[in-house]
């Protein structure tokens, strides 16, 4: 069945930075074939951002159209790493690693993707077959000098620091992929740009029909200012609850609001022209703009009456400084904890810091409170009764039982 023209348009106009060749892609979209359409995740870490859901979210709308997407887990290039966007090799990654971390990109992946009409597939499919014949065969068709023009590789050249010989290898292994697939359509940030070129050249060498490429512009992270990255710890995890999303979209600086509105929600364009106009006639308040895309994104990730409760929680507890009406509630028994532990220690059993030591550094910065009253910089043991509501930052609390 023939495509909609009009939401052909829709799709390929509204966050998209580049495609190649446009025209052809237009065409195919328009003839209404089923496509292959590849996307290739490297589970490096286990968890997955909102940065991520820009093109996933793009994906999804190709599926709506009754196309498939061929997930590619790369098993074999996540132990190599790859540099975009980096300045220092990557560490290589053991293959435990790599299939625990995969795990849990798939549960996540299908918060966007519809499960249905995608397919994973591992590289070691084709990779574990892979002898030295077949890598020199492949290193073959391409020079050093075209691979030192991908710019990250160059910097790194002109400034002298190591570029592995391994992470040469990255785009030809990626390449790869789309041969192995035969992609027609191959997604990626706008970093991915010079690998996903790569893999139409390496199609065309190989007799196939070149994949078409459309890149999707990179989110900036809640920094305001670097890209959307768990190294950066500037991320908004895809999984993390309602409230920590919430609060998280909250704390994004206002001139990100449209971006966000634009790459990660369905409101129309000509809502977001509308928005802009208030903005620039400082007719709206930012932050109830800011609250509508907390919620949108919340009800994407969750659902619409955890994204409500997410927003009631925001306003009372941060806006207000009153204490939330519904919180986790921890049995410290269960957690293998009594109430005269150290505090560091209670603090990471409640999932309110990550580890002993962000707990003390919490602690020194006076942002831990006990039934709203801050916990002096210094201590380290306190008495916890039944009922004690323990509060960190403006957004975490949670209520004791012993």
């Amino acid at each position: 069945m023939k495509n909609d023209v009009a939401k052909i348009d829709r799709i390929l106009s509204r966050a998209v930075s580049e495609i190649i060749v446009e025209s052809d892609l237009r065409k195919l979209l328009a003839d209404g074939e089923p496509l292959r359409l590849k996307m290739g995740f490297d589970p490096s870490s286990p968890d997955i951002h909102i940065g991520h859901a820009v093109g996933l979210r793009k994906l999804r709308q190709f599926q709506d159209l009754g196309h498939k997407v061929i997930l590619i887990v790369g098993d074999w290039t996540a132990r190599i790493g790859d540099p975009s966007g980096t300045s220092a090799t990557r560490r290589m990654l053991s293959q435990q690693e790599v299939e625990n971390n995969a795990e849990t990109y798939m549960q996540q992946l299908f918060k966007v993707l519809d499960k249905q009409k995608t397919e994973a597939i591992y590289q070691s499919e084709w990779f574990g077959k892979f002898d030295l014949e077949k890598i020199i065969r492949l290193t073959s068709k391409f020079t050093v000098a075209q691979f030192l023009a991908r710019e990250d590789f160059s910097n790194r050249f002109q400034s002298q620091k190591p570029i592995a010989i391994t992470e040469l290898l990255y785009p030809l292994l990626q390449a790869y992929d789309s041969v192995a697939i035969q992609a027609d359509v191959e997604f990626g940030g706008t970093d991915q740009k010079f690998n996903l070129l790569v893999g139409r050249q390496l199609q065309e060498m190989e007799g196939q029909k070149p994949q078409q490429i459309l890149t999707v512009p990179i989110l900036v992270g809640t920094d305001g200012v670097m890209k959307m990255s768990k190294s950066l710890g500037n991320y908004i995890g895809v999984d993390e609850s309602p409230n920590e999303i919430f609060g998280k979209i909250m704390s994004v600086g206002d001139n990100l609001i449209l971006s966000y509105f634009e790459l990660l929600t369905d409101i129309t364009n000509e809502d977001l022209r509308d928005m802009a106009t208030q903005i620039k006639k400082d007719s709206i308040n930012p932050m109830d703009l800011k609250k509508h895309l907390a919620q949108e994104i919340v009800t994407q990730f969750h659902n619409q009456s955890e994204a409500i409760n997410a927003r009631n929680y925001f306003e009372k507890s941060v806006q207000r400084g009153e204490m939330p009406d519904v919180m986790p509630v921890i049995d410290l028994s269960k957690v293998g904890m009594t109430s005269t532990d150290r505090l560091p220690t209670l603090l990471t059993k409640c999932n309110l810091a990550k580890s002993n030591s962000e707990a003390i550094r919490l602690i020194k910065q006076e942002a831990v409170r006990i039934n709203g009253i801050t916990v002096p910089s210094e201590t380290i043991h306190v008495q916890i009764h039944r009922g004690d509501v323990i509060q960190v930052g403006k957004r975490r609390f949670v209520k004791i039982l012993t």
